[in-house]
């Protein structure tokens, strides 16, 4: 017969806890229920046999002296079904029926808000198709004036239980009821409304608080407002993707709006207020005499709400100085009389540094 201490592998000085833990480990890999190959059972047979008499002081003491302490079962344990429970946590320990009512599901809508809208955030009211209580029976799933009926197959428990035979004894297995469901309780007369789910699918509208400085990808979260669950269940949670539309006239960088204006040769030589339109209301812009094109006027605190902070960001204003294509002779005269005064020098090449698009790409950068 195999040596006890090979069968678990472990030392012949090995403790009661070492002794345990292995044959724990062994029993787990080689249970009938997990593996049915003959030969595991086989082993697992040997593998219990030695964990009883290794696991009693006195039977233990007696196979060190070289005896043995008794046919294969004679010891600690009644039948299969008290290993179980004794290494396999209770498992086999019965459970009660099971609820009806569960959460609902998360839910996902993508929304789009004009640039405006996200400056100082705005309010809006979302419509949308999901999952909402059945207001016939109010989440009951029976009809009017009826209730859920006692399961005649599990009794309420909501659990089959079914001895099976091992070669180690009986051991009593559980599975959900067929007739119910594991819920104990049968919908005798289902809701007409909803077909006895408690839940109906309907269009529903939800304030949305679109906060200042929102932008494309940012999700918003609204705990509680996704579907309801089956039979009244707990609502999931709504997120809102959203989406800031185009504008033709307005951009955006991070916090700051950026936007450029034509301005004539003589408002840039001679310098010019005006107002215009921004997105949220009318801005008077100073240019100072000799304006360039590509320059930058900065409008403090006209930009966008901080999404994560106070304040708001700038509105940055680039300037493009339209030069005339067409002059009249009375303005070719004055030109040319203009450059003659100036005595203005041919035209030169630009570094990069100091071109266009540098100043664009800096200043608005």
């Amino acid at each position: 017969m195999a040596d006890h201490y090979e069968v678990l592998g472990v030392s012949r000085d090995a403790s009661s806890d070492d002794i345990k833990k292995a044959y724990r480990r062994l029993a787990r890999q080689l249970h009938p229920d997990v593996n049915p190959d003959e030969a595991a059972q086989e082993r697992f047979k040997l593998v219990t046999h030695a964990y009883e008499v290794l696991s009693d002081p006195v039977s233990r003491d007696n196979y060190d002296r070289g005896g043995d302490s008794g046919g294969f079962g004679g010891g600690g344990f009644a039948d299969f079904g008290d290993i179980f429970s004794t290494f396999f946590g209770g498992g086999q320990s019965a459970r009660g029926p099971r609820s009806r009512s569960e959460r609902g599901q998360d839910a996902l809508l993508r929304v789009e808000v004009d640039l405006a809208d996200v400056i100082a955030g705005v309010e809006k009211e979302i419509e949308f198709d999901t999952a909402a209580l059945c207001e016939t029976c109010g989440g009951s799933c029976c009809q009017p004036g009826t209730a859920p009926v006692t399961c005649d197959i599990c009794g309420g428990g909501g659990m089959i239980s079914r001895t099976v035979r091992s070669l180690l004894g009986n051991v009593m297995t559980q599975s959900p009821c067929g007739s119910c469901r594991g819920f104990g309780t049968v919908i005798a007369t289902p809701c007409t409304s909803c077909q006895g789910h408690g839940r109906v699918r309907a269009r529903r509208t939800v304030t949305l608080d679109v906060p200042a400085g929102v932008d494309t990808g940012v999700r918003l979260h609204l705990p509680g407002s996704g579907e309801v669950g089956p039979a009244g269940g707990p609502h999931g949670d709504l997120y809102i993707e959203m989406s800031v539309r185009h504008n033709d006239k307005f951009s955006r960088l991070k916090d700051d709006l950026l936007c450029t204006v034509d301005i004539s040769m003589t408002d840039a030589v001679l310098g010019t207020t005006f107002t215009f339109e921004a997105l949220d209301g009318p801005v008077a812009l100073d240019i100072k005499p000799g304006a360039q094109s590509a320059d930058v006027v900065v409008l403090k605190d006209r930009g966008i709400g901080r999404l994560r902070g106070n304040g708001r960001g700038d509105l940055r204003v680039g300037l493009h100085v339209l030069t005339p294509t067409k002059l009249s002779a009375k303005e070719k005269q004055m030109m040319a009389a203009f450059a003659e005064a100036r005595k203005a020098q041919p035209p030169v090449l630009a570094s990069f540094q100091q071109g266009l698009f540098a100043k664009l790409r800096d200043r608005f950068l």
